[in-house]
């Protein structure tokens, strides 16, 4: 993100040292502070990492706002169960072609499965256990333990029925108890489904951060080509991150913000991206300095002064825009606003205070072996030819050379017109793939990548029962329609079953040894037929769906519900774990249709106060679209045929917009703050060449850099981080060396001094 460092010429005299401002102690002192506070708030924050579990929830009930019809129905359960429960299904698999033993000769099995149950059900955290319920064809056996999240962590809970279940696995398998010999055990539902993804998310911590930090380390070496300057400017990014960690963790403890593993996955790319792209600008700058002044003082002085009004306005732009997610209806959404926000911020200030203070301290030893000196010839300008137009003339902005970008910006001179609409035409023929887009949700089972317990159980389940087995559809509805409304349901389509409730949690009207088909609360327990439970007036159904909870088939039975029951009575209310997936998924493609024009307007704004015109912001905001037009299009041909992906959460597009957008533009703001620059003494078309060329190096590090920190996002075994990742690296990429290098400069040279209508550079005599 970072703008390179404006170069001055060839060969320059060594300045004179300057004159004091204040006491000669008074600097080191001052970076000695600085660099013993960043320290400090490193070594506070370093060990908050862990303690973000405490204040985080990757709950997807949290992430809906209260008036959401699933939120609401929530809250009646809470009522009608006295407390917030989440069931977690444990299912016994039989080898193919092997069943549970039939009359007499059941009796050990069974025996077995209920001593198996009472292990299960003493469990800390369980606060009731259901089965053992066989299957119609006696090939599997469900347990049904609800987990009261009040009092236990479910996480937690679901890990010890796993450590149960495994010991009874081996221990039937040794005693080879009739038709239970070779059973696999597994813990799958909701709860297990929630252990599996918190886990997924505990690589955040280690193998996140690892990879990334070593990722763009061995990208600063190859730059820098130095030994200690990657170590310094990776400290700073790290240094920004711990920080910020402390801010988030104090944030989410006051209850500010919802936080979960997704959010914080991407504060941390997100920081560390950010900080190295502003300590590029940075240290590009104080090496531009440091061939010019012979003290190391001036030189960081100087090297700040032109870095500080590049960083402001990236970490500006990118914060503003970020901050727009305050408008998402999406708790999840609204929290990274801030969230990541508060990260760029620390990056911003960690580049600008941090870092300078460390390369004041440590001096030109920073750059060794390549100690940049004064009054030091570059060789850049050996050999150099003075690149010309088609008629020979000598082209105004490349008088020094800069390598490829200075042929970069001889074939945009030359040809303005043809290459940014031969680039324009390729980056359309890209985005056309963004129709096969699917981003309207996927089932759960399919969000977790790879072999998991929860999915290997939840095959099991489809297999051989009812698969919305232990997740049903909670519907609160008036008493005195109960049976009508019972009826309404038990009719509906992709509905297995359904009941009332009754006061012990079982199903109301259930005998003795009633309802255990049901999986119900208190199925099966015998007793006189129980009578629906009713609180203020409501009461409480459960209806067990035919497909799997998280799957879209159930969702559109759900939608079937809902229009049904709302013709009946629009008080009626239709709630549940797939209910809860159905509004998220609802809701975030709302966001989509909001979120998206705000990000456009405000960006849109934002370029225009600074560069002070309106047609060059269009521009870019117009380039900016289609570049994440192309972006999608490609990452969808790749999520579809490639990767073979089902589809695509919603908020895919929307964080891939949001970033892609932000920090796009940055890079352009970039090239274009700087073109305005050289403008006032060149004219436009030779300053924008002249900004191509000397912005080219650090900006497309930068990008390179910020790339392949998204890309690390790969490595958390979640198809919403694997999709992020692979959008964001590729636009950025795609940004980095088409759009910034060809599409815009070759727009602004073919435009001339009209790109900054109306500001007084568009007039004729700046025409150039």
């Amino acid at each position: 993100m970072p703008s390179a460092p404006r170069h001055r010429a060839e060969t320059q005299a060594i300045s004179p040292a300057p004159r004091r401002n204040g006491p000669a102690w008074l600097r080191p002192v001052a970076a000695v502070l600085l660099v013993l506070a960043w320290l400090a708030g490193t070594g506070l924050g370093g060990p908050t990492f862990g303690k973000l579990g405490d204040v985080s929830s990757n709950d997807q009930s949290t992430f809906l706002p209260a008036s959401a019809e699933s939120t609401r129905a929530g809250e009646w359960v809470t009522r009608f169960t006295d407390g917030d429960q989440i069931p977690a299904l444990v299912v016994l698999g039989l080898p193919e072609g092997q069943a549970l033993s039939e009359g007499r000769s059941a009796a050990g099995e069974m025996e077995a499965l209920a001593e198996l149950g009472e292990e299960l059900g003493a469990v800390d955290g369980v606060d009731q256990l259901i089965g053992p319920v066989p299957s119609e064809d006696r090939e599997a056996v469900q347990f049904i333990a609800l987990i009261e999240t009040g009092t236990a962590e479910a996480d937690e809970v679901v890990e010890d029925l796993r450590g149960v279940a495994a010991t009874a696995g081996t221990q039937l398998e040794t005693a080879g108890e009739g038709g239970l010999a070779g059973a696999q055990i597994h813990v799958a539902g909701p709860a297990g489904l929630a252990a599996d993804l918190a886990g997924a998310f505990a690589g955040i911590d280690g193998i996140l951060l690892a990879v990334a930090l070593s990722v763009v380390f061995i990208i600063l070496v190859l730059v820098y080509r130095s030994v200690l300057l990657p170590v310094l400017v990776l400290f700073n990014s790290v240094a920004a991150l711990c920080v910020a960690i402390l801010a988030i963790y104090w944030m989410a403890s006051m209850e500010w913000i919802a936080l979960n593993g997704q959010s914080q996955g991407i504060l941390s790319i997100l920081v560390i991206g950010a900080a190295t792209d502003y300590s590029l600008l940075m240290v590009a700058r104080h090496r531009e300095e440091l061939r010019v002044h012979s003290s190391v003082a001036t030189a960081v002085r100087n090297a700040w002064k032109g870095s500080f009004e590049p960083i402001t306005a990236s970490a500006a732009t990118v914060a503003i825009a970020l901050l727009c997610l305050l408008f998402s209806d999406l708790n999840s959404n609204r929290s990274l606003g801030p969230i990541a926000a508060s990260g760029i911020v620390l990056a911003w200030a960690a580049s600008l205070t941090f870092l300078p203070a460390v390369l004041y301290l440590v001096g030109r030893a920073a750059f060794w072996p390549s100690v940049p000196r004064p009054g030091v010839v570059s060789r850049k300008g050996v050999g150099f030819q003075q690149p010309v137009d088609a008629g020979g003339a000598p082209i105004r902005g490349l008088e020094s050379n800069h390598g490829v970008w200075t042929r970069v910006g001889s074939l945009v001179a030359r040809r303005p017109r043809a290459v940014w609409m031969a680039t324009a035409a390729v980056l359309l023929v890209g985005a056309a793939g963004i129709t096969q887009l699917q981003a309207s949700g996927v089932p759960q089972t399919d969000v977790l990548l790879g072999e998991t317990d929860a999915k290997a159980g939840q095959v099991v389940l489809e297999d051989h029962f009812d698969a919305g087995t232990g997740a049903p559809a909670a519907i609160i509805a008036p008493a005195d329609r109960a049976e009508e409304v019972l009826q309404e349901v038990q009719d509906a389509e992709g509905v297995a079953s359904a009941t009332l409730t009754a006061e012990n949690g079982g199903p109301a009207g259930a005998g003795p040894g009633e309802g255990a088909d049901q999986g119900a609360p208190g199925a099966g327990q015998g007793g006189p037929p129980a009578e629906p439970l009713e609180i203020d007036g409501r009461v409480y159904l459960q209806a067990t769906l035919a497909d799997p909870a998280d799957s879209m088939e159930a969702e559109q039975a759900v939608v079937g519900l809902r229009e049904s029951l709302h013709a009946l009575d629009p008080e009626i209310l239709v709630g549940g774990t797939t209910a809860t997936a159905l509004d998220t998924n609802t809701t975030a493609q709302a966001d989509v249709r909001t979120l998206i024009p705000l990000v456009l307007v405000v960006v849109l704004l934002i370029l225009m106060a600074l560069l002070r015109s309106v047609v060059a912001p269009v521009l870019l905001v117009l380039a900016t679209v289609v570049s994440f037009g192309t972006a999608m299009g490609v990452s969808a041909l790749v999520f579809n045929h490639v990767l073979g992906f089902p589809g695509a959460d919603p908020t895919v597009p929307l964080y891939g917009f949001v970033f892609l957008v932000a920090l796009g533009v940055d890079y352009t703001i970039f090239l274009m703050t700087r073109a305005r620059e050289e403008a006032l003494t060149v004219g436009t078309r030779a300053g924008v060449l002249k900004a191509l060329t000397v912005t080219g190096g650090v900006i497309t590090s930068a990008g390179i850099v910020l790339a392949a920190t998204f890309a690390a996002l790969a490595v958390i075994p979640l198809m919403f981080m694997v999709q992020l990742a692979f959008i964001v690296a590729f636009g950025v990429l795609l940004d980095t060396f088409l759009v910034r290098s060809l599409v815009v400069p070759a727009l602004t040279h073919d435009l001339g001094a009209r790109v900054w209508w109306p500001s007084k550079l568009s007039r004729p005599a700046r025409g150039w």
